[in-house]
């Protein structure tokens, strides 16, 4: 059976965490977000799922990377 690299998997969940990260940090500055917030609303869940994911996913990949 066909079986990935512990680095290739770690490099995926890295770049993939980084890719979350930017689009929940733009999503996060976005005018209506920032209206929103102005009016006392929270972040909405899209964006706290993709900043949240993407730290997890940022870490754990990391791990994978540095791991023998």
């Amino acid at each position: 059976m066909f079986r990935l690299p512990g680095k290739v998997i770690g490099i995926t969940l890295l770049v993939l965490g980084v890719v979350l990260l930017v689009f929940g940090y733009q999503e996060y500055n976005a005018f209506t977000s920032k209206l929103g917030r102005a009016f006392g609303a929270a972040p909405s869940n899209k964006v706290m799922l993709m900043l949240i994911g993407g730290a997890i996913s940022g870490i754990l990949g990391f791990l994978q990377i540095l791991r023998k």
